[in-house]
């Protein structure tokens, strides 16, 4: 017989895993799941769609300002000209160049969360797809990151610019904030992230868009939200 954790018993104890709830009311539950938590966890999204991600009209992508940002020391890596490096350091990024970077991730480096280059430098970082493609670290001009407006792109990124996407399950997962966040910049947060995944509905989709919505941080059982309640 499988044994339950410590914090899976304190979710039980706490809430019914069955049951749903509203938006704040999921966010103030994660928080009291966590008041004990060793270090500050994410929370994050798991909103399932009726879409098809296999066809082209269908595979929800995009971007979102979150209100409160991510709450994460975001690394930023600027690939650029050299007369593109003093914008990219004072706007922020943590690593900026060229050829270096280029060679370090070919070996296998990826110690960035972000990529931001300009269009000019997407041929050289194409053949780099087999290292970020699985990492989701490919620059994308549809997530803002394939621009001539560094400094703007890298500032975004760091006040809590992220890009979503539906996986091969046709689930979008995404951190909206940190335990450590109140709970009503939890909800504002979480509100924005999901608000802009309703409007990407495609036209060609026939039946239910969303299926189920759920919050949970780091470690903790998930929690159901009310659909009723949000869409």
């Amino acid at each position: 017989m499988a044994t339950i954790s410590k914090r899976k018993k304190q979710s039980i104890d706490m809430y019914e895993l069955n049951n749903f709830h509203s938006l704040i009311s999921a966010c103030k539950i994660i928080k009291d799941i966590n008041k004990n938590a060793k270090f500050d966890e994410s929370v994050d999204l798991a909103m399932r769609l009726g879409v098809d991600p296999t066809k082209p009209n269908q595979m929800i992508r995009g971007i979102v300002s979150l209100p409160h940002g991510t709450g994460k020391d975001v690394k930023v890596l600027v690939i650029c000209d050299a007369d593109k490096n003093s914008e990219a350091e004072s706007a922020g990024a943590d690593f900026f160049g060229l050829d270096e970077y280029l060679e370090k991730i070919k070996n296998g480096w990826v110690d960035f969360d972000v990529l931001i280059t300009t269009p000019n430098f997407m041929p050289k970082i194409g053949p780099l797809g087999r290292v970020l493609g699985p990492r989701s670290l490919m620059p994308n001009p549809k997530t803002g990151t394939v621009t001539d407006d560094i400094g703007k792109a890298v500032k975004a990124v760091k006040a809590g610019k992220i890009d979503f996407k539906v996986d091969k399950h046709g689930i979008i997962h995404a951190s909206f904030g940190k335990v450590s966040f109140d709970s009503k910049k939890l909800m504002e947060n979480a509100n924005e992230l999901i608000q802009t995944i309703l409007k990407l509905k495609p036209n060609s989709l026939k039946g239910t868009y969303v299926k189920s919505i759920s919050v949970s941080s780091t470690m903790s059982s998930s929690v159901k939200l009310d659909l009723n309640k949000i869409i």
